[in-house]
């Protein structure tokens, strides 16, 4: 693989991560023109999805684009939508190479877009960097394909896997370094999400804090009753950053409309025994638009969700202290009786974070886009 291509590639990538949390329901995607040897135009897809990364690329780059190579994060749009397809705006810009790591998965481009610019003469490039761009665009690919967005679960526990003493203190188990981390997170998601019960022991406002002026994530909280206090934070502040709260059908339309008064938006959905089915929840909210959410627990939802296969990724924050088996464990119960059942993740990362350490897992079987398209 070129070793400039292999560059300029994780240059577009990092600036498509900018758009992480915000670009939803698109995906993050970021282009880097190159004429000469030269950085001549960048771009990263805008808030809500627009403008998208080629445009404003092209934009900057202006005659300077002729003959140039575009480098891609995902396959350019050939689509007719609210904006024009970006193939075109290549073509038209004069840009004579493409470089791009997947192809689209949304039905609608799906190769669409590199038979487009091979059909203007314009040479294609696929596959540098492309596990980075897979993982990059996962939650995108799993909304298109499943209907759901990308799952990543953070537990932040003791070293013996406790989230609290016997009598509920949590805070803090982890050091300030830690938890800025797990803020720069929240800030890639489209959202953060809660059980109930989280939400009713810790009061949480499940912000951004800490970086400035930025995009908040949407407030996720999952509750077949919407058992929450109207006077907590989260219900305080529903009107200044979206909260959105999962709730099964058998919750009281008095509760709905108090929430809804407030400003909370209310997402139905199914159960599955005694509660609120977490396929529904995560169908739900991709339904939404989300492709990126951030579940901060409780272990209960943490639990559910492992045990339905609904997370792909695992950041574990462990802290150097001994809680005993008394305090209250980070995950629920699974209902399992065999080893072999238990959910399995493979190491990602392993870090020290101010005292603490940090340790990220994925799961073994991710969602993929593909390097091109079968029908080129």
């Amino acid at each position: 693989m070129n070793p400039e291509d292999r560059a300029h590639m994780a240059h577009a990538l990092r600036l498509g991560r900018r758009a992480m949390g915000r670009s939803w329901p698109n995906p993050a995607v970021g282009c880097v023109i190159v004429r000469d040897g030269r950085v001549v135009g960048r771009g990263w897809t805008g808030a809500g999805g627009r403008p998208h990364a080629e445009p404003q690329a092209l934009a900057q780059a202006g005659a300077a684009a002729w003959g140039a190579t575009a480098y891609v994060t995902l396959e350019p749009c050939s689509h007719h939508g609210v904006t024009p397809p970006c193939a075109e705006a290549l073509i038209d810009a004069g840009i004579a190479r493409v470089v791009a790591p997947v192809a689209d998965s949304d039905p609608r481009v799906s190769g669409g877009g590199f038979a487009r610019l091979r059909e203007a003469g314009i040479e294609v490039t696929t596959g540098v960097l492309a596990d980075e761009a897979e993982y990059d665009h996962a939650g995108f690919f799993l909304r298109v394909t499943e209907g759901r967005p990308w799952v990543t679960l953070k537990l932040a526990t003791s070293f013996d896997g406790r989230i609290a003493t016997a009598t509920g203190e949590s805070r803090w188990i982890t050091g300030p370094g830690a938890r800025r981390v797990v803020h720069g997170m929240r800030a890639c998601h489209d959202a953060v999400m809660v059980g109930a019960g989280t939400a009713r022991a810790d009061d949480p406002m499940l912000t951004v804090r800490g970086f400035g002026t930025v995009a908040q994530p949407v407030r996720v909280v999952v509750s077949r009753l919407i058992d929450l206090s109207l006077m907590g934070q989260l219900a305080r502040s529903a009107r200044e950053v979206p909260v959105w709260i999962c709730h099964g059908p058998d919750a009281r339309s008095e509760t709905r409309e108090a929430w809804a008064g407030l400003g909370a938006e209310l997402l139905p959905c199914a159960l599955s025994g005694r509660q609120v089915d977490a396929r529904s929840v995560l169908r739900a909210l991709g339904g939404r638009g989300l492709t990126r959410v951030f579940c901060e627990g409780g272990g209960t939802l943490a639990a559910t969700l492992l045990s339905a296969g609904l997370v792909d990724e695992l950041v574990g924050f462990t802290a150097g202290v001994a809680l005993g088996a008394e305090g209250q464990p980070a995950l629920g119960a699974m209902g399992l009786d065999a080893l072999a059942d238990a959910p399995r993740f493979k190491l990602i990362e392993t870090r020290a974070v101010d005292g603490d350490v940090m340790h990220r897992w994925r799961r073994r079987s991710e969602p993929t886009g593909q390097t091109d398209s079968p029908k080129l």
